[in-house]
């Protein structure tokens, strides 16, 4: 037995021993959902501990609206639409970004750059997905480009801000979320102090890594300080993870992206969660750059990841779930993402 596997049984064992009120734990990021099912961690714990999953995956939480405004541009073949590859399968009334061969996938918004480059006869869109861990990226894209004077390169911006919706699950009475796992990816960005503001709802939170060790030591502290009656926001991935982040990236993103109201998918529209591109910007702003105008779409018949991403639903509970929906042949955003809670759930339990 190795000494990683030792500390985790030692920290069962400490949890089941400190563990004294029911307590629900939600993880706000895909990567930690992913992580949760792959090591088993809720098989680890005692029945009292509940830990869900709430809207940490960028392409869950995507609007079908989003979606459609991105295949409208992938349908127009005189466009190149570069995407990260988890919006590819993505489906949107019977359609997907994948059906599409001028649809490309990168792995750096700066491919798109190149792709804009090399293809000066067609116009080059960039999906900008994600939060606030991948727009700092799209907003130094934005910014060559301008340097540039690259005049085929644009973004449609479907970012989306962290606390905004985090504020707005916490005020959810229904969720009735005691404690959160806060995302690695995303604090290593912001910064420990930018979760500060979850104390003013009364809930506590612990930055986290993705080992199963990371997890466990997390939940042991937040049940440690739920027990005590105790808020804080504790920073335990200190290895990536500074009290302040990095502050050029932040700097970077709010020089070209301003905040907006944003659609979520299942949850609507959440007032300045959103970013949306500065006029100062507004050349390679696709959407007024095309005057791009989609009509609403609504999220599936049956289809209940909205409620699975406000933590009001299980994977289980969703009559798709397994029949109708799989990874082959997904209905939502939930199924089709590595990091989405029904395609955790349906490969690991």
């Amino acid at each position: 037995m190795n000494d990683t596997v030792k500390k985790i049984r030692i920290l069962k064992d400490k949890i089941k021993e400190i563990s004294q009120k029911d307590i629900s734990i939600m993880e706000v990021c895909g990567t930690h959902t992913m992580s949760v099912a792959r090591f088993a961690i809720k098989s680890l714990l005692p029945d009292n501990i509940n830990v869900i999953s709430g809207p940490g995956c960028p392409v869950c939480v995507t609007s079908g609206t989003d979606i459609e405004t991105a295949l409208t541009m992938a349908r127009d073949e005189s466009k190149i639409v570069c995407t990260f590859g988890d919006m590819i399968k993505v489906p949107s009334q019977g359609d997907n970004l994948g059906n599409y061969k001028n649809v490309k996938i990168v792995y750096s918004p700066l491919d798109s750059l190149k792709i804009a480059k090399d293809n000066p006869d067609k116009e080059v869109v960039m999906l900008g997905i994600g939060f606030e861990t991948t727009a700092p990226l799209i907003a130094c894209a934005i910014k060559a480009a301008k340097q540039m004077a690259l005049p085929n390169f644009s973004v449609i911006s479907m970012h989306k801000t962290v606390p905004i919706a985090m504020g707005a699950i916490l005020s959810d009475k229904d969720a009735k979320i005691d404690a959160l796992i806060l995302p690695g990816h995303v604090s290593a960005i912001t910064g420990r102090k930018y979760f500060d503001f979850i104390k003013d709802y009364e809930t506590s939170g612990v930055i986290s890594g993705f080992e199963a060790l990371d997890i466990m030591e997390c939940i042991y502290l937040l049940v440690d300080l739920y027990n005590n009656e105790k808020l804080d926001v504790i920073n335990n991935y200190s290895r990536i993870v500074s009290e302040h982040g990095n502050k050029l990236a932040m700097d970077t993103m709010y020089d070209v992206f301003e905040t907006c109201d944003s659609g979520w998918r299942g949850i609507g529209t959440i007032p300045d969660s959103g970013l949306e591109i500065k006029d100062e910007y507004a050349a390679f702003n696709a959407r007024k750059k095309f005057g791009i105008n989609v009509s609403e779409v609504l999220d599936p018949p049956g289809c209940r990841c909205g409620e699975i991403l406000m933590a009001k639903a299980k994977p289980s509970d969703c009559g798709l779930f397994g029949k109708n929906c799989t990874p082959a042949n997904p209905v939502g955003p939930c199924m089709v993402s590595s990091e989405g809670t029904c395609a955790a759930f349906y490969k690991y339990q």
